[in-house]
């Protein structure tokens, strides 16, 4: 597995990643982002180019070795592509894509909607071509894009000999989930398998302090063998300064750090978090959130932490009434 090249690595870092969502469109669901990126001027395809460029050499330098994108994401394959081609001596970044969603906004931040989901056998064929053209051999990961347990692409025996063959060639096959049946979809994924072997290598889940609830299931995939991914460790951004809970921010004064470092320190700590991703927009913020690294969290702390779980179904419906900024 790509993942392996991580387990040699000895930055304080390099279980840290970094997710290109919030950089390689002009709209998205993180809380803040009119301030962190602008007007529409600093949203053409160049102005968030040159940003996401910044942002990887920040994290490269910086110790991240795990970088994640996604066909939906915009152009962030794109960006990406750009990025190793101007640094042909990075060799040792392990680079995740997903399929599943189609972006669909034409680069406006207004669209009716901005991406469509699709888990069929037709739409991996067209976006494995894609990822494809513009990763090529730098692709080591590719996931099925917001699995939930009534997902065709859980029941579809030719989807999976297609995966399986991507497999065969050198390719990680993983999954990402969402919504409040997380766990159910994880427990659902590790029992897929083709001739008799297991399909998923790895799972991309959201987990953070107010979302706790695919834990259970995450550690069930770690002990199963799978790398573990955790993304949201932010909540979108109501875990960040300004939004957090009273909690996050008294737990952040006592450490001297940042809220968001507290809240993906939680993350961190997770004996099944193989790579916690940040989805930074600014280097300023990609740099707090890596002090993540260095939080060291009391028993006190952690259970007052502890206390602001939501249900599941809460925590989603307000996920899902953020707007698209």
């Amino acid at each position: 597995m790509p993942f392996t090249r991580l387990a040699t690595a000895t930055t304080p870092t390099c279980h840290l990643g970094l997710g290109l969502a919030a950089v390689a469109r002009p709209g998205y669901i993180n809380l803040g982002r009119d301030h962190d990126l602008g007007l529409a001027e600093h949203r053409s395809v160049e102005a968030l180019r040159t940003r996401t460029h910044e942002l990887l050499d920040a994290a490269y330098a910086q110790g991240v070795r795990y970088i994640d994108v996604a066909r939906s994401y915009g152009r962030s394959e794109e960006f990406l592509a750009d990025w190793l081609a101007a640094h042909p001596d990075i060799d040792d970044v392990v680079i995740g894509s997903k399929w599943g969603y189609t972006y669909t906004a034409d680069w406006t931040t207004d669209a009716e909607r901005h991406e469509v989901k699709d888990h069929s056998l037709t739409t991996y064929e067209r976006q494995r071509a894609e990822s494809g053209q513009l990763l090529g051999a730098r692709l080591d990961l590719y996931q099925i894009h917001s699995l939930t347990p009534e997902s065709p692409a859980l029941s579809d025996k030719e989807l999976h000999a297609r995966l399986a063959e991507a497999a065969a060639e050198g390719l990680t096959i993983g999954f990402s989930t969402s919504g409040p049946a997380q766990a159910d979809t994880v427990r659902a994924a590790l029992a897929v398998t083709v001739d008799g072997e297991p399909l998923f290598r790895t799972v991309q889940s959201t987990y953070n302090v107010l979302e706790t609830s695919a834990g259970p299931a995450l550690a069930e995939a770690h002990d199963a063998g799978l790398t573990v991914i955790v993304k949201e460790g932010m909540a979108n951004g109501r875990l960040a300064a300004g939004q957090a809970p009273d909690a996050v921010r008294a737990v952040a004064e006592e450490t001297g750090l940042g809220a968001d470092a507290v809240a993906l320190a939680v993350v961190l700590r997770q004996p099944w978090a193989g790579v916690v991703l940040s989805g930074a927009a600014t280097a300023g913020q990609l740099a707090s959130n890596l002090h993540a690294a260095v939080v060291d969290l009391d028993e006190d702390q952690l259970s007052r932490l502890a206390a602001l779980v939501e249900e599941p179904s809460v925590y989603w419906e307000r996920r899902g009434q953020l707007p698209w900024h």
